[in-house]
């Protein structure tokens, strides 16, 4: 079934409805066209133990990412980024300077400040969450608390690899621009800092809102690297966005060089990857992040003028989000050989909403066992 491209592309408009604890499935759906939907359905997540919150979402055929959510899946908990220290010396500009120009050094604050100012230590907490972990670094903070319930190498900045993807995805949200809008992959997208396998061709055409979902779900590197070019400015002027939104949420100890992840400059610490996954928690402007990120899979309908049309099936990367047995509220895996094998998730189990960071793991099969180790761990919490 192909359309006629230029005038029967429309934005991808309706939300999934996040209702992440329900026993039924959810729908997600996109409109490409006035006569056309595609539907696909997330597996079933199984039975609360409590009465779930509902998110509702108004939706709007005028333009994608137009929220209103009346309750949050997870209970926003108000957070405010902390001050640096007056030994730390932090420049911020508005104007835009050329990824070149952005210095990747990023000025590391002490310790106790990159932790003790965002979280409260427990040790009562710690005994509760007695568990052993593979991962070079982790980070696990109760929400509702905000107490960090589980660290192991918070502050080592280090390579996060795809987890950049969420911090383009928020910028994208940021500027507010129009979903809508159709975009082609060039074959600079499809150069990277690092070989990578991709689905995608020079000529693909999708709307914004479907890279983005590309992006968040399926990790395609060339979809990020798309989005960063058609930014206003340029790809640089994307990059050093990324990078004042992380001095603006007091990431201290992150950096940015390219916007898919494939780039080892990109760094971060597991305490502000932490920070990052608070402000998804708590703006509804994220709430497509949300979305985009746990939806299972979902097929694509690419336009290709030169190679012809064709039905792309993709799976998201997270294999907890595929098996629907935990209740997912922002997911993003992340792999280069620097980097490890890495996760960020907003998980919620008995009715307690908590943030979880894996960095640094030597194999796939070790990320995942950690992270089912700390979920267990957290379903039996006092």
């Amino acid at each position: 079934m192909k359309q006629t491209k230029l005038t029967q592309r429309v934005s991808l408009c309706a939300a999934m409805a996040a209702t992440l604890m329900s026993t039924s499935a959810h729908a997600f759906m996109v409109d490409k066209s006035q006569q056309r939907t595609i539907t696909v359905r997330q597996a079933p997540q199984p039975a609360p133990q409590v009465q779930p919150a509902v998110v509702h979402v108004q939706q709007t055929t005028q333009q994608f990412g137009a929220y209103a959510p009346q309750s949050e899946p997870f209970q926003p908990v108000s957070y405010e980024a902390p001050t640096p220290p007056a030994s730390t010396t932090i420049t911020q500009t508005k104007s835009i300077v050329p990824a070149s120009q952005v210095n990747t050094t990023t000025t590391t604050t002490p310790s106790n400040f990159a932790t003790q100012s965002a979280y409260v230590r427990n040790a009562n907490e710690f005994d509760r969450l007695a568990v052993t972990t593979n991962s070079s670094a982790v980070a696990v903070v109760d929400l509702q608390t905000g107490n960090l319930i589980y660290e192991k190498n918070i502050d080592a900045q280090r390579s996060i690899a795809s987890v950049s993807k969420v911090m383009t995805a928020m910028v994208i949200m940021d500027a507010e621009l129009d979903m809508r809008e159709e975009i082609t992959i060039i074959p600079s997208d499809l150069v990277g800092a690092k070989r990578a396998s991709t689905n995608l061709r020079a000529g693909d055409r999708l709307s914004r809102s479907e890279f983005t979902l590309m992006m968040l779900m399926k990790s395609e590197n060339p979809a990020a690297k798309a989005l960063a070019r058609t930014y206003p400015g340029g790809y640089d002027a994307f990059i050093a966005a990324m990078n004042e939104k992380a001095r603006s949420l007091g990431m201290y100890q992150t950096s940015f060089a390219d916007s898919s992840g494939l780039d080892p400059r990109n760094v971060s610490s597991a305490s502000d990857l932490i920070k990052m996954m608070r402000a998804v928690n708590s703006n509804p402007r994220y709430q497509t992040v949300r979305n985009f990120s746990t939806a299972p899979s979902y097929d694509f309908y690419v336009t290709n003028y030169n190679t012809g049309d064709r039905t792309l099936k993709m799976a998201n990367t997270s294999r907890l989000v595929r098996a629907g047995g935990h209740p997912i509220g922002v997911s993003k895996t992340g792999y280069i050989r620097e980097a490890g094998y890495c996760v960020v998730m907003e998980t919620h189990v008995n009715n307690r909403p908590a943030i979880v960071v894996l960095l640094g793991a030597s194999a796939s099969n070790n990320r995942w066992a950690d992270a089912e180790n700390i979920l267990t761990q957290l379903a039996y919490r006092n």
